[in-house]
């Protein structure tokens, strides 16, 4: 086929978008051996099933007794998701106490939601869009198993807290608060078709204006995942682990643990702003089975059907074009069954363009098993993977039909290969099912997405050398991040340089750890990244001073990187012109560019200086010399806000005279990359959209955070020990016989201990008297649970509002002397001392209203 033709069949396959359409532009996961959608590619082309058998002693471990074990019935296998106990609580500014308390199905879906978010190329501090969150939890098992005996015999406080901590409606709300989302933030559970509902109430609040990005998906991991299960004839669970899909052998699925989430946008939206495609949401539908069935927990031919009907109505995408769909495919005998019954129902209504094996089946429940909340999820995710790589991949187990299923009757084949997905007169498209215990049933049409738009030109800004920027919370982090982009940058040498800098720039949040490249291709980024050649990758050192940039040397002539920056860079080439109208310089700007005085060398420098401000560059300038630059230049530095003098001691950075350039080829733009990357990696936060403003802006894909993971975990009636109080007599019993200055030390290590052991610090002499114990990241909550220990030590009712009129544990502990009576010689300059920072004028006045103490 010539290209001529070529082009008209990609025209005649890509209509127009339209305004319905939803963009998938972000996608993260952990299913059961795969970290991410990458890994997870790689378990489904190889058509892997990623079942863990346990041993007898892993078993014994996790509690399972030896009657079980000897049971005939006891499947000892399971679908895994490695370290759900681990979470990067710092990262997201958690403390030890309270990330042993949060679900870890919300703490999983947190961070996968952040990797979503990345993947997309979005960091929510920058956006300044309404970003809304459409989410949901399994069945709560960490709850019931390992925080039972703790929630039974807690406080009124701390049951609060394991409610605030646990419950389901806190899934999506807790996302936004600690993402900073401002867009609607609902939990959604409709059982097993959870995570599709969420996709479709994130398509619904996009197309109605209630956000202009939405993060919808779910996670599903129970605590006690080193167990197997008891197989019973009749309920869902496979009497050896394996999903058989359709199979004439199929007995039923097995639970596994996962979580996915995907970042929705308006496709026009996306397209408009450079964002990636992964594939585009025709349409979707949900509805309920009603009463028209056996029983509560039993589907429904007729809701099945008409929820995949409607899903096509609403796509505007008739069955004949639709080439693929993932089922619900639970493997059970009556289930598989009714699913093809309604499937055939819903893709012959029409009864034109369809034969008999025209649509592929399959379920990707063969491969990571049942993901209950999360199932549907897996199975979008699993099919946009399919559409980007063009590829269907098999369906597991699959041998001989159960003869219950009427194959004959639709389209339908199981698919049981890794082929190409062929090409037809439509872009490819396909359907997702989700169907919920309860009759909540969920349908989504998906396309492949339009094609890219083409990478950057000379001329537009985005060819040359470009700017890349990490940063991470800790070195270590900081390092990981480095060798993965080092590694992704060596796998995809075909990406887009400018895209890649751009996405970093502006799609990742800012950490004090930071670390920068100027670079002009993807094969030297990789390789200087690797290599970690320190004239080259720059890292900076947090809390170091903000250099001062200082004018150097006039002597010399304008090197080629000033006529090149007045041509790449619009804000150079608006500063110099200014320039040249306050010098008063004849021929313009073009007279400082081919001049070789102290006039033309300034005016570089100034623009260059200029420049950089701009960009959100908030140094000093000095000059070196201001004896030695003519009377309009001072007036320009001056009116800009330069300083008079080079400060002694501090750091410079030094804007290089213009006969010089900061590298053997480092002219034009990357002279002034190289700037910013100095001032990045010292603390500077650069206004990357203004750097970019004037150039093609496009997001890619690229690896996320290196999550810092630490164990946060409470074993089942196992840490209630460790939380207990230290025997012996109450703080009360032990003020007997003790001044009032002992009084007041014996108070002052209790709260340390207390607030010692919520941060998950061993010392108590760590937490400082002087500190704001809010910003130490600790809440009101867990300051009135401390209070309410403090109570009862006492046999005294502390005011629960008085960490909050006494921040400190200096100031709180003077307040609380005085109102105990007790009078040490340096309570009151204690209390001086503590109240500075966040005091409340609740505070002030109270400390006003107590009578001075002699």
């Amino acid at each position: 086929m010539n290209e001529q033709a070529t082009q008209a069949e990609q025209d005649r396959r890509q209509p127009e978008a339209r305004d319905s359409d939803i963009a998938i532009i972000g996608l993260a996961c952990r299913f059961p051996g795969a970290d991410g959608p990458d890994a997870f590619w790689e378990v489904l082309k190889e058509g892997r099933e990623t079942l863990t058998h346990f041993t007898e002693d892993q078993l014994r471990a996790a509690g399972v007794g030896d009657r079980t074990l000897s049971d005939p019935r006891y499947v000892r296998a399971g679908q895994v998701l490695p370290h759900a106990d681990r979470f990067d609580a710092g990262l997201f500014g958690v403390t030890r106490d309270e990330a042993e308390l949060i679900d870890p199905q919300q703490r999983q879906f947190l961070e996968c939601a952040l990797q979503a978010l990345e993947q997309a190329g979005y960091d929510p501090e920058r956006t300044g869009e309404p970003i809304g969150v459409y989410a949901g939890v399994g069945m709560n098992t960490y709850l019931l198993h390992n925080l039972a005996e703790r929630y039974r015999t807690a406080s009124s406080v701390d049951r609060y807290r394991m409610m605030i901590t646990n419950d389901k409606d806190f899934a999506a709300t807790r996302t936004s608060y600690k993402l900073n989302l401002r867009g609607p933030s609902v939990s959604v559970n409709t059982a097993c078709s959870t995570s599709l509902v969420a996709v479709h109430q994130a398509c619904l609040a996009l197309l109605s204006g209630d956000c202009t990005m939405a993060l919808a998906g779910a996670a599903h991991v129970q605590a006690e995942q080193q167990e197997g299960y008891l197989h019973q004839e009749g309920m869902i669970f496979s009497p050896d682990g394996h999903c058989r899909a359709f199979d004439a052998k199929a007995q039923g699925t097995v639970i596994g643990n996962g979580v996915g989430v995907v970042v929705l946008k308006r496709l026009t939206d996306a397209l408009a702003d450079g964002d990636t495609v992964h594939a585009v949401i025709k349409g979707t539908a949900v509805n309920n089975d009603g009463a028209g069935k056996t029983g509560y927990t039993a589907p429904s031919v007729d809701g099945q059907a008409a929820v995949v009907a409607d899903a096509q109505e609403i796509a505007d995408c008739p069955p004949r074009t639709i080439s693929y769909v993932e089922a619900h495919g639970t493997a059970t005998p009556l289930g598989d069954p009714i699913e093809i019954a309604a499937l055939n129902q819903a893709f012959g209504r029409t009864g034109e363009g369809l034969d008999r094996t025209s649509c592929v089946i399959g379920s990707v429940k063969t491969n990571v098993g049942h993901l209950d909340t999360a199932a549907g999820m897996a199975g979008l995710i699993k099919t946009v993977l399919m559409l980007r790589h063009r590829t269907l991949v098999p369906s597991l187990h699959f041998e001989s039909p159960n003869p219950e299923i009427d194959f004959a009757a639709g389209p339908f084949h199981v698919g049981v290969e890794t082929r190409e997905w062929p090409a037809g007169p439509t872009p490819r498209r396909a359907g997702i099912s989700s169907f919920g215990i309860g009759g909540t049933n969920a349908h989504v049409i998906v396309e492949e997405a339009p094609a890219p738009p083409a990478a950057g030109t000379p001329g537009d800004g985005t060819a040359g050398p470009q700017l890349l920027v990490l940063s991470a919370r800790t070195t270590t982090a900081l390092d990981t991040a480095t060798a993965n982009l080092a590694r992704y940058l060596r796998q995809h040498r075909d990406l887009d340089l400018a895209a890649v800098a751009h996405t970093l720039a502006i799609g990742r949040r800012r950490h004090v750890h930071r670390r920068a490249l100027v670079t002009a291709d993807i094969r030297d980024a990789a390789l200087a990244l690797a290599l970690g050649d320190a004239s080259r990758v720059l890292t900076g050192e947090p809390g170091a001073d903000r250099p001062v940039l200082v004018f150097g040397d006039p002597s010399g002539t304008p090197a080629g990187h000033a006529a090149a920056l007045y041509e790449q860079v619009p804000a150079f080439r608006a500063h110099l012109d200014e320039c040249a109208g306050e010098l008063g310089t004849p021929d313009g700007a073009a007279g400082l560019l081919a001049g070789d005085g102290p006039s033309s060398a300034f005016a570089v420098q100034y623009a260059t200086w200029r420049t950089l401000a701009g960009w959100g560059a908030r140094v000093e300038a000095a000059a070196a010399d201001r004896t030695a630059l003519p009377e309009p230049a001072r007036r320009l530095l001056e009116a800009a806000g330069a300083t008079s003098a080079v400060p002694d001691g501090g750091p410079t950075l030094a804007l290089l005279p213009a006969g010089a350039t900061a590298g053997d080829d480092t002219t034009g733009q990357a002279f002034l990359l190289d700037l910013l990357a100095r001032l990045w990696t010292v603390g500077e936060d650069i206004d990357w959209a203004e750097v970019t403003r004037h150039r093609p802006a496009r997001r890619v894909p690229l690896p996320t955070y290196p999550f810092d993971h630490e164990r946060y975990w409470i074993e089942p009636h196992g840490r209630e020990a460790d939380r207990a109080p230290a025997a012996g007599a109450r703080l009360l019993d032990r003020f007997e016989g003790a001044t009032d200055a002992g009084k007041t030390v014996l108070i002052t290590e209790f709260i340390q201990q207390a607030i010692a052991a919520v941060v998950g610090n061993p010392d108590p002499q760590a937490v400082d008297l002087d500190t704001n114990l809010f910003d130490m990241g600790l809440d009101s909550l867990i300051l009135i649970e401390v209070i309410a220990k403090l109570s009862d030590e006492l046999a005294h009712p502390v005011r629960t509002s008085a960490f909050i009129e006494f921040p400190t544990v200096r100031s709180f502990v003077a307040d609380l002397a005085g109102e105990l009576g007790i009078h040490p010689e340096d309570a009151a300059p204690g209390a001086a001392a503590g109240t500075q920072g966040r005091v409340s004028r609740r505070a002030q006045r109270a400390a006003a209203r107590r009578p001075a103490t002699s």
